[in-house]
């Protein structure tokens, strides 16, 4: 019987934290022995005002939402992911473990509601990436980014507007998508299946159109990935990297090599863009934060720079071809202080030139100084 089917009577008791966690708009839930709940509200933990659990409490509320095997898995483990969805709600993604031989629980809510590009502050070129059929796409920057919302809302766009099959391989799924004009089906690592590889062995047989795969983390899933989008599919996939640069580079450093030539081949003739981003705290009222971002488009001079090896110079074409809709992180920020979204000061830190970005804001105040005279 699924959560959809159950009466309120029936719902696990864990079920009332969901529901709580949705009502606050928490992300995630902890639950330790001898402590209130713990909820993550933008990215902060704090306690609830509920009562200290014991660890009979959380042992019982998890062996709820336990099989018999699933029982048996966490005694020989010690960890086991299983997920759980409120009837006409969000889905949560629960981590049940052992710490200190009790039993703790980590749940992180997955919601249907989806950001679009004008509410998450992202520039028009996103649009104009996504509207692509083939290729491979690159979200790129440090943990907490932002990375899957941007994906997520890139994802929904094709949703709404192309008859199509996306596929996603997710660890965890960060956003539920229903499918609309689309056909969406998602896998998560640990629950639908046993990791990236598994997925991406059967991926042709399902037919998709559209894919995300989850974070490169390896060479595997790197070539994966290229192959797919080289066979007429647009490719999305996630890195850890500070720049467009510096993206390439870490691809290259996944692999031996003596297969680095080819493969640098290869993604030159398949890469459509790099997105960088960082999350900064706005000023702007009823704005949590926004995205700093750096966009990579791939034209025949960026193909040439990155089957020449060129990386270095990959940070100077960006500059060179805004009219083509690419950004740099300064141009990015000049956007963010002049739309008064995001303190100078906090811009000036997140620069990765500092003066530069200074001398630019100097000069547009001052050509707004002579227009005024």
């Amino acid at each position: 019987m699924s959560a959809k089917d159950q009466p309120a009577s029936d719902l696990p008791r864990l079920a009332q934290y969901f529901r709580a966690m949705a009502k606050a708009d928490a992300s995630d839930l902890h639950l330790k022995p001898g402590l209130a709940p713990h909820v993550r509200i933008r990215s902060q933990i704090r306690p609830s005002l509920g009562t200290p659990l014991s660890d009979e409490d959380i042992a019982a509320m998890a062996r709820e939402l336990m099989t018999d095997e699933q029982a048996e898995s966490l005694e020989v483990d010690g960890s086991i992911d299983l997920a759980y969805e409120l009837p006409d709600s969000d889905r949560f993604r629960i981590n049940i473990y052992m710490q200190r031989g009790k039993v703790a629980v980590a749940v992180r809510r997955v919601t249907r509601e989806i950001p679009d590009f004008q509410s998450l502050h992202l520039p028009p070129v996103v649009q104009t990436i996504t509207d692509a059929h083939q290729g491979l796409v690159l979200l790129s920057g440090p943990s907490g980014c932002g990375k899957s919302t941007t994906i997520a809302s890139m994802l929904e766009h094709i949703n709404r507007t192309r008859a199509c099959h996306i596929l996603t391989l997710e660890d965890p799924i960060e956003y539920l998508h229903e499918s609309r004009k689309a056909l969406v089906s998602q896998r998560e690592i640990g629950i639908d299946l046993p990791d990236f590889q598994t997925g991406l062995r059967f991926l042709a047989r399902e037919d998709p159109d559209v894919v995300l795969i989850g974070e490169m983390r390896d060479r595997e899933t790197f070539e994966a990935a290229l192959q797919v989008a080289e066979t007429g599919h647009l490719v999305f996939g996630t890195l850890h990297a500070s720049g467009a640069a510096q993206t390439i580079g870490r691809l290259m450093d996944l692999l031996p090599v003596e297969s680095r030539e080819r493969i640098r081949q290869l993604l030159g003739f398949n890469l459509n863009a790099i997105i960088c981003q960082r999350l900064l705290p706005s000023i702007a009222e009823g704005v949590d934060r926004v995205p700093a971002v750096e966009v990579l488009m791939v034209n025949a001079h960026v193909r040439k720079l990155i089957c020449e090896g060129r990386d270095a110079d990959v940070g100077d074409a960006i500059g060179s071809y805004e009219q083509e809709g690419m950004q740099t992180f300064n141009k990015s920020l000049c956007e963010l202080i002049e739309n008064e979204l995001v303190d100078p000061r906090v811009a000036y830190e997140a620069s990765p030139n500092p003066d530069e970005l200074r001398m630019t804001l100097k000069g547009i105040t001052a050509s707004r100084a002579g227009l005024r005279s």
